[in-house]
């Protein structure tokens, strides 16, 4: 088992001597554009309280997890500033360098449509001893509206904010420290997902390692994804309408059905693509008439949902939910802030209503592409060549990227490079989930720990890493690490579960996360809550 140490080495330490002193606004700015605007470089202590001004990050307040206020895990300098960008537009970026410097960078993503510096993903990758950098990408806010007749803006969004941010950070990190970087990563999950492909694709040079996780590589088709399937369960009145109450019988049947196709009965499904479920079963009858049965029109709309989405005249637009998702499904149409993506992104106005909505959009989103967002160009082999290395995740159970989108990622970026002669397990590893929902969290009592981006933050407490388990078997960042400075490639990474979500309390179940194709398999004997008792098989 690689186990690689979280701390400085002799060199980082000698370049970390001095960096009190230099930890202020105007040494800080010397090593950024001239036009840049730093707003603080201060110092904080280990176990101190960081509390990011919000008058500057507003964004930061729309985020799944809002929090104002972090325990300083290392020491280090945290940064604010305002770098310029094409167009008269600008983004800000927060950069914290560790007074224990790894002797390594890591940039991190943002979600949704960003609009804020993650402090909470770059703080947990301080702790690693990484120097670290998060951009709001240049607006604030999660939603749209920041694209209206704003080409500049969508392009900042798009790809140019995250890679200014890696430049000048770098230039930060020289100065700083009075040495590069000696390696170069990148972690993000859902939008931060797509700018992890993103800048494989385009800057290639930019990073040594990429994790990736349930990546939105397909923004100008995923966006309209979001909101057509709402539309579909949406009327209440409609015969078809699915209410919460039901979704969730239907969830229960699927488990019911599916989980024994696994080979081992524990509510978690390890091959939700495999199942053959019936949801005939719970159609209203003389064996079955309560409040959640189903009628003809429901088992048709369950099967559309579990379906390709596909236009009138058969043509395929995007993946349907995993089996397993049900009890996620909106029961209450579009979430407001995706309907900006039509009304803004694609330049329609407010005016745009969701009773509008017409497979004409497909065609408009796919000549317009906002901002350049999607990473669809498959062909990464320069990536490979320079020796790159790329870990792609994506939960099973996910209720808001359709896992088939990263199927279909992987297959794309095979049919580009195999006929190159490139053998994608030399440089890129897919692992899928079981009973992991949107890059965390599971609604089987699945192990889905990892310590993916944004992970931490889902747990009880403040954690970094993972508890108990600080190797490169159960601990992405360190696999990644091990696999670009070592050469030793990750086979299974070791997923992980506490009870109540809790380190603390021990730990509930470990299972080992196959790369695609294979997946776990319980080998027949033994606790299958234990890691030991599964192997990694084709099937």
């Amino acid at each position: 088992m690689v186990k690689l140490p979280l701390v400085a080495s002799a060199a980082s330490l000698a370049a970390s001597a001095s960096v009190n002193s230099t930890c202020n606004v105007d040494y800080i700015k010397g090593f950024l554009p001239s036009n840049t605007t730093v707003f603080y470089a201060d110092h904080y202590d280990y176990n101190s309280t960081f509390a990011f001004p919000q008058d500057l990050n507003y964004g930061s307040l729309t985020s799944p997890h809002p929090t104002t206020s972090f325990t300083v895990p290392k020491a280090a300098c945290y940064i604010q500033a305002n770098i310029s960008l094409p167009g008269d537009t600008q983004h800000s970026v927060g950069i914290i360098l560790p007074d224990e410097w790894n002797g390594r960078f890591m940039t991190v993503g943002n979600g949704e449509f960003a609009g804020s510096i993650g402090w909470a993903a770059i703080i947990d990758a301080s702790w690693y001893g990484f120097a670290t950098v998060s951009s709001d990408l240049g607006h604030e806010g999660n939603n749209g509206s920041f694209g209206y007749h704003n080409e500049a803006a969508l392009q900042n969004f798009g790809w140019r904010a995250l890679h200014d941010a890696v430049v000048n950070t770098k230039s930060v990190i020289s100065g700083y420290y009075g040495q590069n970087s000696s390696y170069n990563y990148y972690r993000g999950c859902s939008a931060g997902g797509k700018q992890g492909f993103k800048e494989v694709e385009m800057f290639p040079e930019d990073f040594d390692g990429v994790i990736a996780g349930a990546p939105a590589w397909w923004f100008k088709r995923l966006q309209l994804w979001v909101v057509v399937n709402t539309l579909w369960n949406e009327d209440t009145t409609a015969s078809s309408y699915l209410d919460s109450a039901t979704l969730e019988a239907v969830a229960a049947e699927v488990i019911a059905q599916c989980d024994p196709q696994d080979g081992v009965v524990d509510g978690i499904l390890q091959n939700p693509k495999g199942c053959v479920f019936r949801p005939q079963t719970l159609l209203c009858g003389a064996s079955i008439n309560n409040a959640t049965c189903l009628n003809g029109d429901q088992i048709a709309l369950i099967d559309k949902m579990h379906s390709d989405w596909k236009t009138e005249n058969n043509t395929f637009v995007f993946p349907g939910w995993m089996l397993g998702t049900e009890a996620s499904w909106s029961t209450t149409g579009p979430d407001s802030d995706f309907v900006t993506y039509i009304q803004y992104m694609l330049q329609i106005g407010s005016d745009w209503t969701t009773a509008d909505w017409n497979d004409d959009l497909i065609a408009l989103s796919d000549s317009l592409n906002p901002g350049n967002a999607t990473a669809d160009d498959f062909d990464i082999s320069p990536f490979y060549n320079r020796g790159g290395k790329l870990i792609h995740y994506h939960g099973l159970a996910d209720p808001s990227i359709p896992t088939g989108s990263s199927y279909y990622l992987y297959d794309q970026i095979s049919a580009s490079l195999v006929p190159q002669g490139i053998d994608l397990d030399d440089f890129y590893k897919f692992y899928l989930i079981p009973g992991m929902q949107h890059c965390e969290m599971t609604s089987q009592d699945a192990p889905w720990y990892i310590s993916g981006d944004g992970q931490n933050t889902a747990l009880t407490g403040t954690v970094h890493g993972v508890p108990g388990f600080e190797d490169a078997k159960h601990d992405v960042v360190l696999a990644m690490m091990a696999w670009v400075e070592n050469g030793t490639a990750p086979t299974d990474i070791v997923a992980t579960r506490w009870n109540n979500d809790m380190p603390a309390d021990g730990v509930a179940i470990q299972r080992p996360l196959c790369p695609y194709p294979s997946q776990a398999t319980y080998v027949g004997t033994g606790n299958t809550s234990l890691p030991e008792n599964w192997n990694c098989t084709q099937v």
